[in-house]
């Protein structure tokens, strides 16, 4: 999911607040002119049906990458979509290619998908280097799809790099596989950029990739400058950070490249719909983007075992519209000078004022 030249990166120009007390059509009481709508995107998973160690026969029947990109697109307010890679059976670049044509969705990231069965005790760091070589070849089919669909990065999501019991591996060098691996990567194609996306655990018990800062740390150790992070809200929850001071640490670092929201119960990676639990914290996550002028793609990263997958969509988005609008109700002067005292009630009434008045 870095400060640059793309959509996804932070600009230069922080928002202003808006102020006034006449509303406009679609806004909420107290703001004078809503800015731009965010630009929304979805993983092209959002849109499959899933398999657990419980349904082992899937939730639903499976679906094409072709008829994912379609159920994408009658959501409405979907501008791109992050695809896995390789495509579901009997895909090809260009039905992919077709498939976005018509349906007006462009592309912004490809997944490899390292972490299935033959990957099980890692991609990069696994100790076959066979193995690893197998994973690398996925990751560079990715970066040449990538090229192709014009898209703006290669997620790199190593699942399975980790380890699960004490005394299973040697840390040392299962940080120099993964660091020095990613760093192969980027080198072979410095005309493209790469993001990692951190998450805690699941499926191992301890992932390398786990926070905001250990990314960091590895990323500086790289030594390369087309390697970013792509956060995304529930592993930040999940792993016990504030999503908030996470994304102001990768941007202090140059380092948000791209974000992916969602929601849990702080236990599991459950990728429910975006604010329903964490209302607040998603507020405060969006405002430490906006503070800091980031602007970039607000994506989707949702699992709907069971509910429909376009409405599981429209409800995160028209939620996500109504931060929007909140954003611009923020009294943020109020909200500024409670946070120079430290005053944490005072900080809650400038935003209860502004959120809950927005979510009409």
């Amino acid at each position: 999911m870095t400060t640059a030249t793309t959509a996804t990166t932070a600009t230069n120009t922080t928002p202003a607040a808006a102020t006034g007390t006449a509303a406009g059509p679609g806004m909420c009481p107290g703001t004078v002119q809503a800015a731009a709508s965010p630009v929304f995107g979805a993983g092209l998973w959002n849109f499959a049906t899933y398999v657990d160690r419980y349904a082992v026969d899937r939730y639903g029947e499976a679906r094409s990458t072709i008829e994912q990109i379609e159920l994408a697109a009658r959501v409405g307010d979907i501008s791109y979509v992050d695809l896995n890679y390789p495509f579901t059976h009997g895909v090809s670049l260009g039905d992919v290619k077709a498939a976005l044509e018509r349906t007006g969705i462009a592309a912004i990231g490809v997944t490899p998908e390292i972490y299935l069965r033959e990957h099980q005790l890692g991609a990069f760091t696994n100790p076959d280097p066979a193995r690893r070589a197998s994973a690398m070849a996925i990751m560079q089919g990715a970066a040449d799809v990538v090229r192709e669909l014009g898209a703006r990065y290669v997620k790199i999501w190593p699942g399975q790099d980790g380890f699960d019991y004490p005394f299973q591996v040697d840390y040392a060098e299962l940080n120099r596989l993964a660091v020095d691996g990613m760093r192969d990567l980027a080198q072979a194609n410095p005309d493209l950029r790469f993001v990692i996306e951190y998450k805690p655990r699941e499926p191992r018990t301890h992932m390398l990739w786990s926070s905001a800062a250990r990314t960091v740390l590895g990323i500086q150790q790289m030594g390369v400058d087309n390697v970013g992070v792509l956060l995304d809200f529930g592993h930040a929850l999940f792993g016990g950070e504030s999503p908030a001071e996470a994304a102001q640490l990768l941007i202090d670092h140059g380092l948000l490249w791209g974000m992916d929201v969602n929601d849990n119960f702080r236990g599991w990676d459950d990728d429910m719909v975006v604010g329903s639990v964490h209302i607040t914290e998603v507020f405060e996550f969006f405002h430490t983007l906006r503070k800091n002028g980031w602007e970039g793609v607000w994506q989707l990263d949702q699992f709907p075992f069971r509910e429909d997958v376009v409405d599981n969509a429209r409800t995160s988005i028209r939620f996500l519209k109504a931060i929007h609008r909140a954003l611009e109700r923020l009294d943020e002067e109020a909200l500024a000078q409670a946070q120079a005292r430290h005053d944490s009630l005072a900080a809650q009434r400038a935003v209860q004022d502004a959120l809950l008045g927005c979510m009409a």
